[in-house]
C-alpha cells in the first residue's frame, strides 16, 4: 500500500481493540512491526498516539501509514450472535440486579460459566443478547466470576462504558465484598492474607498456588462474622487485588477451605450431613465501582437458597448493616 489512508470504524468495529483492528484489516502486517508503528507515531486514532490496546469505536480515524507488500482486506462482519433459549432469556432478565443507559448488573447463578472455552457450550456471553433490552449495542463483559461463585456481575452498555469500567477495575477504584462458608475458623478472626499466588498444572487442572518468588502479589482482607463452634465459619472477604480464583487460594493458605471446594480444599473441604456439600460456597455479596457518567455505584445480590440452607444447617446468621472493614485503609 502507497500513501497514508484515513479508514474510518466500522459500526461493527465498535469496541475492537486497536491491535485487533489491524488484524482484521491488513492480516500481513505482524505485531511486532504495528508495534514500531505504533511507538513512532505513524498510527494515530482521530490524530492522536495511541497503543495497540486501545479501544476504538464507531466512526473514530485511523491514521494508516504505507505498508508496503499489505493488502487491505474489508471488515470482517460481526459473528452472528448465538441463539439464546427462551428460558435462558428468562432467567437471565429474571437475575437484573440493576439498569440503566450505561451499566447492567446481574445475580449469576452459580454453574453459569461466564465465557466459552473447551466444552464449555452454554455461557453468559453467548446469551448476552437476551440483555441487550433496547440498547443499540450488546452488553459488554467488564469483569469475571468462576463458573461455581454466585452473585454481582457488571456489564457495561456501550462501548465508552466499557472502557471507563476497565479503568475503574484496573486502578482498583472498587470495593468488591465476598460472602464464604469455610471449613474451621481462621486464627485471628480478622486480618488479610497477603499470599503471592502463581499458576501451576496438575492432576487436577490448572490452579493457583503460594508461590512469593514468581508469584503475583494478592491480598485479600476478611473477617469473621459468625461461627458454628470450631466446625465452620461465615466470612466476608475483600480483595484488594484481582487475581485468578484469589479467594479460593487465599482461603486454603489460610488454613479453612471454602465449603465444596475441593479443587482448593481436597477432602478438607467437605463435612458430612452438610446440605449441598458438593455447591461451593463462595458469592460475590456486593460491589461498589465509579459510575462511568456520574458518582458511584453499589449493587448487592442476597446468597442463593443452597448458601442460605447452609448456613441455617449450621446456625450461622448474617448480621445487618454492619462492615467489618469500616475502620479499616483500603490498599
Amino acid at each position: 500500500m502507497t500513501g497514508v489512508r484515513q479508514e474510518t470504524v466500522a459500526e461493527e468495529e465498535d469496541g475492537l481493540r486497536l491491535d485487533r483492528w489491524f488484524r482484521r484489516r491488513f492480516p500481513e502486517l505482524g505485531h511486532g512491526r504495528l508495534e514500531k508503528l505504533l511507538r513512532t507515531g505513524q498510527v494515530r486514532v482521530d490524530g492522536g498516539r495511541a497503543k495497540s490496546n486501545a479501544r476504538l469505536a464507531a466512526g473514530q480515524t485511523v491514521r494508516v501509514p504505507p505498508l508496503p507488500a499489505v493488502e487491505p482486506a474489508r471488515a470482517k462482519p460481526a459473528p452472528a450472535p448465538a441463539r439464546v433459549s427462551r428460558e435462558d432469556a428468562a432467567m437471565l432478565r429474571q437475575r437484573v440486579l440493576y439498569r440503566d443507559d450505561d451499566v447492567l448488573a446481574i445475580d449469576k447463578p452459580a454453574g453459569l460459566a461466564v465465557q466459552g472455552g473447551t466444552g464449555t457450550k452454554r455461557h453468559l456471553d453467548g446469551m448476552l443478547d437476551a440483555l441487550r433490552f433496547e440498547a443499540r449495542e450488546r452488553p459488554r463483559l467488564v469483569h469475571r466470576l468462576d463458573r461455581d461463585t454466585s452473585g454481582v456481575l457488571l456489564l457495561a452498555r456501550s462501548a465508552r462504558a466499557a472502557a471507563r469500567l476497565a479503568k475503574a477495575f484496573q486502578a482498583r477504584d472498587t470495593d468488591k465484598r465476598y460472602l464464604a462458608i469455610v471449613r474451621g475458623v481462621p486464627n485471628p478472626t480478622r486480618g488479610h492474607i497477603d499470599a503471592a499466588l502463581a499458576k501451576q498444572g496438575g492432576p487436577k487442572g490448572e490452579r493457583m498456588e503460594w508461590d512469593e518468588d514468581d508469584g503475583q502479589h494478592a491480598r485479600t482482607d476478611y473477617a469473621v462474622i459468625d461461627r458454628a463452634a470450631r466446625t465452620a465459619a461465615l466470612l466476608v472477604l475483600r480483595p484488594l487485588t484481582g487475581r485468578t480464583h484469589q479467594i479460593r487460594a487465599h482461603c486454603q493458605i489460610l488454613g479453612t477451605p471454602i465449603l465444596g471446594d475441593g479443587k482448593y480444599g481436597g477432602a478438607d473441604a467437605f463435612i458430612d450431613g452438610v446440605p449441598h456439600v458438593r455447591h461451593l460456597h463462595l458469592h460475590a455479596h456486593r460491589l461498589e465501582i465509579a459510575h462511568p457518567s456520574r458518582g458511584r455505584l453499589s449493587v448487592g445480590a442476597p446468597p442463593p437458597a443452597e448458601f442460605l440452607d447452609t448456613m441455617k444447617f449450621f446456625g450461622l446468621v448474617l448480621p445487618r448493616n454492619e462492615d467489618p472493614f469500616e475502620d479499616d485503609d483500603v490498599g
